[in-house]
């Protein structure tokens, strides 16, 4: 049987690639890591928002190849159903798969405002207004869900939304946006995770640095 691999990309910039290795790792499947640097002109493409990229993430197993984030994670709940990424409960799991849609095809304003960056922190940053309305609905989001279903993860247990909205937790923290103690709860619980801490001590580690997503806005 061929090995199991995910393709990704700067661990301190990419936040697709964050978003598709949670998803494996929510998963329990064991896979190994192929890094892709940021030189490489398709991925520095997609992390300067000039172009999608069709190089990471990209997950293959079993001989198939995934490489949209959110096929990656469809494709997870088919061949993992025991990991929970969806609820259990129809009409929970309609809003997973909507919530996690809105994510993955909206927000462009706040992408582009605001990029992933692990390192970085920019108290004080001023919030344009079309970042600022992407951030006003993606808080409504998190707080009906957590208000439905209770915490401490946006469906009470961990699903594919909690990887999802992952990397917005950092650029909120990056970026020093402020929230009601009800949100800020939720951001520690993601970033307490042992994936996440994970993600980012190696993303310290990490040597590339694009210019372009270090500058002081």
């Amino acid at each position: 049987m061929s090995r199991t691999t995910l393709t990704i990309s700067s661990r301190n910039y990419g936040a697709w690639s964050l978003r598709g290795w949670l998803l494996v790792k929510f998963s329990g499947l064991e896979f190994d890591e192929i890094f892709v640097p940021p030189a490489d002109p398709g991925v520095r493409a997609e992390l300067l928002l000039l172009s999608p990229s069709i190089l990471v993430p990209c997950l293959e197993h079993e001989g198939i190849r995934i490489w949209d984030t959110l096929a990656i994670a469809e494709y997870l709940n088919e061949a993992r159903p025991d990991a929970g990424l969806l609820p259990t409960e129809r009409a929970a799991r309609a809003h997973c798969r909507s919530i996690c849609g809105e994510m993955h095809s909206g927000f462009s304003a706040l992408r582009s405002a605001l990029p992933m960056n692990l390192r970085a922190h920019r108290p004080g940053f001023k919030v344009w207004s079309r970042a600022q309305g992407d951030i006003d609905r993606i808080t409504t989001i998190w707080r009906e869900c957590l208000t439905t279903y209770g915490g401490p993860y946006l469906f009470a247990a961990r699903t594919m939304a909690d990887a999802m909205y992952a990397p917005v937790v950092t650029r909120f923290l990056t970026y020093d946006v402020q929230l009601d103690e009800g949100l800020a709860v939720y951001c520690r619980t993601i970033m307490a995770m042992p994936e996440m801490q994970e993600w980012i001590e190696a993303a310290r580690q990490e040597p590339n640095e694009i210019d372009e997503l270090d500058v002081e806005f």
